[in-house]
Formats: C-alpha cells, sequence, structure tokens
C-alpha cells in the first residue's frame, strides 16, 4: 500500500513545469511575429538577432511538452481503467479540438487574409462564406497550434495497451533496463539514440507540416518523446534521484551542446557546406542540447518547485484555455500593431501582456463561470 501511494502521489514540480512551458509557449508565439521564419502574420520589421533565443526555445520546448504529458498519463492512467482513460481523452481534447476549429481558429486565418489581400469583407462573412471551404492553406479550414491537442490525442489512445501493460507488471524485464539506465547520469544518455536516428534518417525527408497524416518526423520524434515521460515516471525514485543529484551537469552539457550547435549554424550561413558530415554531426549535438535541457529543467524544477500553491490550483486548470486562446489573440493583436513605427520592446510587451490580459478576462469570466465553456475548453 505504501509503494502504492507512492507511485500515485502528485509531483507538484510537474505541474509547475506543464504550467511555464505553456506560458512559455505565448512568448514564443510573440516571437514569431518578429522572426524572418515563416508564420501567419508577421511585423513591418524583422530581427534577425531574436532568431538564436528562439532556436533554443525551439529544440526543446515541444519535446518536453509532450515528455511532460507522458508523465501526466501515468498519473491519470493510476485513477482510471483503460476505457475510463480514452472517454476522458476525447471529452478533453477532442471537444476543445472541434470547438477550436470552428471558433477559436478562424479569426487567425481571416486576419492572414487580409493581411495578404485574399478577403476583404468583414469577419462574419468570412465565417459563413469562407471559413470551411477547402483546407489551409491552399483554404481554410485548419487546426492551427491546436495540432498539439491532436497528436496528444493519437498518442494517448494509441499507448494505452502498453502503458496499461506497463502499469501492471512495474517489474517486468523492460522496465528494469530503463531503471538501470536512469540510474547513471552517463547511461541516460543513451536515451538520445532512437532521436539521433529520427533526427538524422527521417526529418531530412519529411517536412513538419503538423498536418498529421504526412508529418512522419514529428509523430515518430514526439511519440518517442511522450513514450519517455511514461517511462520515465514508471521508475521514478530512481530518476529523481539522478536528475536531483546530476541536475548541473546536465546544464553544462546543455551549454556546450547548444553552443556548438549554434555555432554549427552560423558556419552554414557565412558558406559551410551543408553534406552529410555536417548534417549527421549537427544532429548529434542537437538531441544532446534537446535532451540535456530537458533533464536540466526537471532537475530544478524538483529542486525547487515540488510544492503547491493557491497560484498552482489556479494556474494549473487556466493553463488549458489559456493555450487554446492564445495564438488567436496575438495574431488579432499584431495585426493592428504590424504597421506602427514602434520600437521592438513596445511592440513585444504589448502583444506578450495584452495576450495575458486578454487571455486571463475571458477565463475568469467566461470560461471558468459557464459550464459548456468550461466543456469547450477541457475542463472538468
Amino acid at each position: 500500500m505504501e509503494n502504492s501511494m507512492l507511485n500515485t502521489a502528485r509531483r507538484y514540480d510537474i505541474d509547475w513545469l506543464r504550467v511555464l512551458l505553456f506560458g512559455l509557449l505565448i512568448f514564443y508565439h510573440v516571437g514569431m511575429f518578429f522572426v524572418p521564419w515563416g508564420w501567419h502574420i508577421k511585423n513591418n520589421v524583422i530581427y534577425d538577432g531574436l532568431v538564436y533565443p528562439m532556436l533554443f526555445l525551439n529544440q526543446w520546448r515541444l519535446s518536453f511538452l509532450f515528455l511532460i504529458s507522458g508523465m501526466g498519463t501515468y498519473f491519470a492512467l493510476s485513477k482510471r481503467t483503460g476505457g475510463q482513460f480514452a472517454k476522458e481523452r476525447l471529452t478533453r481534447l477532442l471537444l476543445p479540438l472541434l470547438f477550436g476549429m470552428l471558433v477559436v481558429v478562424p479569426p487567425q486565418v481571416y486576419i492572414e487574409r487580409l493581411d495578404k489581400g485574399q478577403f476583404s469583407g468583414n469577419y462574419f462573412t468570412f465565417w459563413f462564406s469562407e471559413a470551411f471551404v477547402g483546407v489551409y492553406p491552399v483554404g481554410n479550414i485548419s487546426w492551427h497550434h491546436l495540432w498539439f491537442i491532436v497528436y496528444l490525442l493519437v498518442f494517448s489512445l494509441l499507448f494505452i495497451p502498453l502503458f496499461l501493460y506497463l502499469r501492471q507488471n512495474p517489474q517486468n524485464i523492460f522496465i528494469q533496463k530503463i531503471r538501470n539506465l536512469v540510474a547513471s547520469p552517463y547511461k541516460i544518455y543513451l536515451f538520445v539514440l532512437p532521436l539521433y536516428v529520427w533526427e538524422s534518417l527521417v526529418e531530412p525527408f519529411f517536412d513538419s507540416t503538423h498536418a498529421l497524416l504526412d508529418d512522419w518526423f514529428n509523430l515518430i520524434n514526439y511519440s518517442t518523446f511522450f513514450l519517455y515521460g511514461f517511462l520515465l515516471i514508471t521508475v521514478r525514485e530512481t530518476f529523481w534521484q539522478t536528475i536531483l543529484t546530476h541536475k548541473n551537469k546536465f546544464l553544462v552539457v546543455g551549454i556546450v551542446n547548444f553552443s556548438i550547435f549554434i555555432t554549427i549554424k552560423i558556419l552554414i550561413e557565412n558558406g559551410l557546406e551543408d553534406g552529410y558530415v555536417v548534417h549527421f554531426s549537427e544532429a548529434v549535438f542537437k538531441v544532446l542540447n534537446c535532451w540535456s535541457w530537458i533533464l536540466t529543467f526537471l532537475g530544478f524544477a524538483a529542486t525547487y518547485l515540488n510544492h503547491n500553491s493557491p497560484t498552482l490550483q489556479y494556474a494549473n486548470e487556466a493553463v488549458y484555455p489559456f493555450y487554446i486562446l492564445h495564438q488567436t489573440l496575438i495574431i488579432v493583436l499584431a495585426y493592428f500593431l504590424k504597421n506602427l513605427a514602434w520600437s521592438f520592446a513596445l511592440k513585444f510587451t504589448l502583444l506578450a501582456v495584452g495576450t495575458f490580459v486578454l487571455a486571463w478576462l475571458l477565463y475568469e469570466l467566461l470560461i471558468r463561470r459557464i459550464k459548456v465553456l468550461r466543456l469547450f475548453f477541457g475542463l472538468k
């Protein structure tokens, strides 16, 4: 009984990391407005130097979110049968996805069409006549940033049989091998081997589309992180001990690998031929960098954030509606700021603060108080 209670005890550091990662997503998508990468709407001035901090975040933020989701799945299955878990996932993921595609995402597409001169009427005319004609980017039907929900739903349902087996057989030989790997700060890096295969041999052949059916690299890569999250929680005592003890080592490895990765990027931009040797070398530092930062943040969160608070309880519920709403709010606000002759700092601050404030007002005044909206935003 004591061991069972330990295995189902809530990890508040995981809750904090989930909140912080989704909060970081808002800043990242605000940043997308200013960098030269393709996005739905762009500022009148592009800032090339912002690419480097954006690259740092881009290396691990989504992989980390899927790993955290895998950890959360472990706890969710501790209180539910496979059927109950599947029903709960469909309710909390599929309903918000459908609502988002009908209500939350169309304003983003509308603003993009206005910005590119592809539509000139008001929003209601667009919604009734154009919003659900054709599939984006050629047409307008899209799940845009809600692709994360789609992939999480697929992974959650797909892994149910395996996860149930692992939960019911925690001493099987596979789990024992995982426990042996995570017990060592060196062997734990063997988890990057599958990631390196995906990065070096799959990623070059499949563009990132977030369209599910043809997005093979993202499907394989993110499902691996989702599985890793579940496995790490399965051997939790051993894992926490390793990351608590060696978090500073992981931090150093992360800094070194990101420095090398950025150096390679700069050399390529300045004429280094991006051949096979460079590609396979870059992939090594990329996956080592990603894994190191994930271990680092988990270690520091376990040290300083494994405690409950009223702030965490509030944020833990609010974070899902914030995620669903945030990109629409950013794009609508950005449309009215893009051509103003204001500084980067002012525009970035207005977009970030404006998005948080508007999302909070919608959540506090409407979503958390109206039952049907709670359902559509994935809340209990």
